[in-house]
């Protein structure tokens, strides 16, 4: 007589992965500015400036133009005009002349000379350094004054650009609708020590390697925390054509 065997028991599925948020925790945030500081412990932005009132004219002739075509143009504006009463004296004219590389440069010589002028009456020619009395300068906003307050005046503000805004939303580090929500998002997340800090680390991160077209994920410094998927695969080398022989 054949002898029976049991029937087999099936073995339950495994368990779905956990689904990670899609915002960092503070844990993760933590981990990623750690990273950032030991890569970079001091970060520096790179428009080129000798002092508060260049620095802020630089950072208002930046808009929608590259840091590199920026300082190109202000290196000679600079060497003459570095104080507000010189820059006012040259005129709109006289700004328009060495700016001209530069997008938009007829309106942003009117903002650089009206912003001269109203620093001269009405801050002795000091750049001020609160954001009020920043914003209330022509050609200047809410940006542009965190910048000038963060680089120059070391209060940890955050000033959210185009890169800024891709890496808080693609990361999951500080997702937001608008760049107001993504700031206000990062002030409130980043560690109270990196928040000096903050602002150059992430937007140098944006711009060399978190890419708009093609996010670098490869050699990205916190890849295995990012949210972005699906991480972009190193390029492949494309092998060598050999040479035919001459005829």
């Amino acid at each position: 007589m054949t002898s029976r065997q049991p029937p087999a028991i099936s073995s339950p599925p495994p368990p779905a992965p956990k689904r990670r948020s899609r915002t960092l925790t503070r844990a993760e945030i933590e981990e990623v500015f750690r990273r950032f500081q030991s890569a970079n412990p001091e970060p520096k932005g790179e428009l080129e400036y000798v002092n508060a009132f260049t620095l802020l004219v630089a950072v208002v002739l930046s808009a929608q133009a590259t840091d590199a075509g920026v300082n190109k143009a202000t290196r000679a504006l600079f060497a003459i005009a570095d104080t507000p009463e010189k820059m006012a004296a040259l005129g709109v004219e006289g700004v328009s002349r060495y700016i001209r590389t530069i997008g938009l440069f007829n309106t942003k010589a009117k903002n650089v000379v009206a912003l001269s002028e109203q620093l001269i009456a009405n801050h002795d020619g000091e750049v001020p350094a609160t954001r009020e009395a920043l914003e209330a300068l022509p050609g200047v906003g809410r940006k542009t004054a965190n910048v000038v307050l963060n680089i120059f005046f070391g209060q940890p503000t955050i000033a959210v650009d185009t890169h800024l805004f891709r890496v808080g939303n693609r990361t999951g580090l500080a997702p937001g609708a608008d760049v107001l929500k993504v700031e206000l998002a990062l002030e409130k997340r980043v560690p109270k020590w990196a928040l000096l800090h903050a602002h150059h680390w992430l937007i140098l991160h944006g711009r060399y390697v978190c890419k708009a077209r093609t996010p670098e994920c490869w050699r990205c410094l916190i890849s295995d925390i990012c949210r972005y998927e699906p991480k972009t695969p190193a390029p492949v080398e494309k092998p060598a054509r050999a040479l035919l022989p001459p005829r």
